[in-house]
């Protein structure tokens, strides 16, 4: 492996060994393994079809195993690609639902007409070995008011009934989410459809679950408008709290230049995770891994909780505490990556790695890149946080994580230094720094 290449490959983010990853798929706990799919194109960095499922595997979230992939788009039904979705037990098997995608060939827009969308399940015993392929669901399956474009299924049961919900355009380019309701996992019955006005032309990735006592829809967004301090990527990506089947105050869940298409799931002990893609789709900058023969990785798995006001708070999991080495103080210098990076502060204060501004100041956190060759393009994220009494950095060889404030507000971004060391300044903070020792990740 040349330097360029070891120098980005990380030591704590899931990545493809060749090609291109994007949203998580299937994420779930199964016979005592966390199984963690993803959309896999290994032919590209760029996306180049064929492209299906990769998967990785893990008995404690440290320690993965990447075992190729694991769904290739191979029938009529899902010959442009078997597309985003999701994974539930049943009756001791995994079955797994996605979208197959079908582009016909002719003049056609691909949002009206020419692009078939079906919901496909398949099972398996070991999370590897698939069973023969099953449509369920098809273009004539969903409601008139939806365009071609429904996708990303995400299955749960609840009360005894199972339970999917897809993402939607309609005709008139609003975005919306589907729910249908099943006794069998195979038969399902459209139910209603949820929405907001003005909240972008088409819902990817939706995720409906309960925290506490309220329900939260999460949905990818596209076509919301950017602001100064929200909604800065091409593509949104973040939640609703729901009051009955209203969604209400959409919030972002990651305000960085890279997240896009997260799913959450339960792990053994009852603790909501998420994890999210590390890129997004149509960006304006760039990753130089590409003629390294790689692109882009998931996020770290994240723990989910409910703040006091509503707000959900994002934090690491606490598996990943026990890559901690001893705790240095926090002050300026020059250290190894990766590391975590945990600060207090009682007033506004900076922080600088290399090539990259931190700085919360008169209510606004404002992360700069200052290097465009560590930057890639990539130059100014803004978010208006009431205070900002901590600041959390999880910096691996081409990947930061930041949490502000508990986990209140996320910014998640690729960043590409020129050595697998990087100087650090502080002002007004105090705290520790961890370096990190690299998870097991076997290909």
């Amino acid at each position: 492996m040349s330097a360029a290449n070891a120098r980005w490959r990380q030591k704590l983010h899931l990545e493809p060994p060749q090609g291109w990853m994007n949203d998580p798929n299937g994420l779930c706990f199964y016979k005592g393994s966390c199984h963690v799919y993803f959309q896999y194109s290994p032919m590209g960095a760029r996306g180049e079809p064929p492209r299906g499922w990769g998967h990785f595997t893990s008995p404690d979230l440290l320690r993965w195993t990447f075992t190729g992939m694991a769904l290739q788009p191979d029938i009529p039904e899902d010959r442009n690609g078997a597309y985003s979705g999701s994974a539930i037990e049943r009756d001791g098997l995994l079955h797994l639902f996605y979208t197959g995608n079908v582009k016909e060939a002719g003049d056609y827009d691909y949002i009206l007409r020419g692009r078939g969308a079906n919901v496909i399940r398949v099972t398996t015993a070991d999370g590897v070995e698939m069973s023969p392929k099953e449509v369920l669901l098809r273009n004539s399956d969903y409601p008139a008011f939806c365009s071609c474009h429904v996708r990303d299924p995400k299955v749960w049961e609840e009360d005894g009934v199972f339970r999917m919900i897809l993402g939607a355009r309609t005709v008139d380019s609003r975005g919306c989410a589907l729910l249908y309701t099943s006794d069998d996992l195979t038969h399902w019955q459209y139910d209603r459809c949820l929405s907001l006005p003005d909240t972008g032309y088409m819902w990817e990735c939706p995720d409906l679950f309960t925290l506490g006592d309220t329900a939260y829809l999460s949905v990818s967004p596209q076509g919301v408008p950017a602001e100064t301090y929200r909604f800065q990527n091409v593509y949104s990506c973040g939640y609703f709290r729901m009051d009955g089947d209203t969604p209400t105050q959409y919030m972002e869940w990651d305000c960085g230049f890279d997240f896009y298409a997260p799913q959450t799931f339960l792990a053994p002990d009852g603790r909501r995770l998420l994890i999210g893609w590390m890129g997004i789709g149509d960006i304006p900058y760039a990753n130089p891994t590409v003629p390294l023969g790689w692109q882009h990785c998931l996020t770290l798995p994240r723990e989910v909780k409910q703040g006091s006001d509503g707000v959900l708070l994002q934090s690491p999991v606490r598996e990943l505490d026990a890559l901690r080495e001893d705790a240095l103080p926090l002050q300026n210098g020059t250290y190894s990556l990766p590391f975590d990076l945990c600060a207090q502060a009682d007033r506004d204060f900076r922080l600088s790695l290399e090539g990259v501004q931190m700085q919360f100041a008169d209510g606004v956190f404002t992360l700069r890149f200052t290097d465009d060759a560590v930057g890639c393009g990539r130059t100014v994220r803004r978010a208006k946080l009431p205070q900002c009494r901590s600041i959390r950095v999880i910096a691996d060889t081409s990947s930061l994580e930041i949490y502000l404030d508990g986990g209140r507000t996320v910014l998640s971004m690729r960043w590409y230094p020129a050595a697998t060391q990087t100087a650090l300044c502080a002002e007004s903070l105090t705290g520790s720094l961890y370096p990190l020792c690299g998870m097991q990740i076997d290909y």
